[in-house]
């Protein structure tokens, strides 16, 4: 490098680690990221891009701008409530609240009044009872397909589980219902076809080596025409009859009917109607983190708790406190972007569409997240270019649209009223862009 070079005044790294926002920054950031913040700014002067005078500059507000953690929030726009690529669903404020408060020490396992161990996760346990009375006994696991694992697991590991051919579903990420039972050791015993099972078909499957019954909510498909399958009702008579437990995976979360969503299997009436222990999600319907809900009669779940599998599968303090807060708190995110008022939506719409101009068009939410497949939630989007897509994507703050018909619709359903004026500045950015606000 010859003497005169201007790199050769680009500042050092003991320099820039001193200066005063890097060492504001150490609360937040470790040294390895600091130090890669500074590093990257050097080689950016070195390369020309900024003159040595203005790395510094460039340090300080890279730190400013660093978080410890690369996800990012998004506004939702597309429609979709429980939107699995978007971690599903959006906690409450309760239960955000309650998350900070478990990230310090807290009594998950202690009685402060006696000072002696107690039972994990007590108060998550009583406020899924109080929120399902139809239960006797609750347990909570790290997630959906644990809770199924545990359960075939400890009710048929090395034995059968009988299970409709039309209720083996492929889960997301490729998967599979039928090859995540066999992880478990338990055997598969398929009845029925794709379309159509009958008691009689279960019935002449049930033998000495049946663990459980198997009753799957497909969720995330409908299968319609000439179809027939065996309700929980009928299959609880098969199993109380053959002395066998049965196993109802509901998935998406409902834990009482709700008119909203015509179909959809709810943890209620599946005990009600007789399953001995049913699974479902915690961050799909029921609106909480990621969790694997058990709930059914205290002797099946006290089976199914004392497994040594259950151990390994069990959710960790966060998630109990978010869970628990999910249920005690005012009505989460999901509940309220369901039942969100058509009216409200269109006027939110309205003004938005007003403000960049833009045309309102009908659009139909979704639920996702196997919930409730093909039931329409009515609504309206605003309607921008296509290309609108890509930069609302990598705007600030991120916002997530629905891309179809050749259009890049916008669908409010799901942010927050109090994002309004944060999607609109998104939105007016995203089309100068463009070259225009149409």
């Amino acid at each position: 490098m010859a003497q005169d070079d201007p790199r050769r005044s680009i500042p050092r790294t003991d320099q820039l680690l001193g200066l005063p926002a890097v060492e504001r920054a150490r609360e937040r950031l470790g040294e390895h990221v600091l130090r890669d913040v500074v590093h990257t700014a050097q080689q950016r002067a070195r390369r020309g891009e900024i003159t040595p005078g203005e790395v510094a500059a460039a340090v300080g507000a890279a730190v400013a701008a660093r978080t410890a953690t690369a996800l990012r929030p998004v506004l939702n726009a597309t429609g979709v409530v429980v939107h699995t690529n978007l971690g599903r669903a959006p906690l409450s404020a309760a239960a955000r609240e309650a998350l900070a408060a478990a990230a310090g020490y807290v009594d998950v396992e202690l009685d402060l009044t006696t000072g002696a161990r107690s039972r994990r996760g007590t108060a998550a346990r009583e406020a899924l009872l109080a929120a399902c009375p139809a239960a006797e006994e609750a347990l909570v696991v790290n997630n959906g397909a644990a809770a199924l694992v545990l359960a075939t697991t400890a009710l048929a590991a090395g034995r059968e589980v009988v299970v409709s051919r039309g209720e083996l579903v492929e889960i997301g990420a490729g998967f599979r219902l039928p090859e995540l039972i066999a992880s478990t050791g338990a055997r598969l015993r398929e009845v029925g076809t794709t379309n159509r099972t009958h008691p009689e078909d279960y019935a002449r499957a049930i033998g000495p080596d049946t663990g459980c019954l198997l009753k799957v909510h497909p969720s995330n498909f409908r299968v319609e025409g000439f179809t027939a399958e065996v309700g929980t009702a009928g299959l609880h008579e098969l199993a109380a009859a053959h002395g066998v437990p049965l196993v109802a995976d509901l998935g998406s979360g409902l834990l009482v009917p709700d008119p909203a969503l015509p179909g959809e299997p709810d943890v209620t009436t599946a005990l009600e109607d007789g399953a001995d222990v049913v699974l479902v999600s915690g961050d799909k319907l029921l609106g909480g983190p990621q969790a694997g809900v058990l709930l059914g009669r205290a002797e099946t779940v006290a089976r199914l708790a004392a497994h040594p599998l259950a151990r390994a599968v069990r959710a960790d303090k966060l998630a109990l406190a978010a869970l628990e807060a999910t249920l005690a708190g005012g009505p989460p995110p999901v509940a309220r972007a369901l039942h969100a008022d058509p009216e409200r939506l269109r006027a939110r719409a309205e003004e938005l569409a007003a403000a960049v101009g833009a045309p309102v068009v009908a659009h139909d939410g979704r639920v996702g997240g196997g919930g409730a497949p093909g039931v329409p939630l009515p609504g309206w989007a605003v309607r921008l270019p296509e290309a609108a897509a890509a930069p609302l994507r990598a705007g600030e703050p991120a916002v997530l649209p629905r891309v179809h018909g050749g259009a890049c619709l916008l669908d409010l359903r799901c942010v927050p009223e109090a994002d309004d004026a944060r999607l609109r500045a998104a939105v007016r950015t995203a089309l100068a862009g463009l070259g225009g606000e149409g």
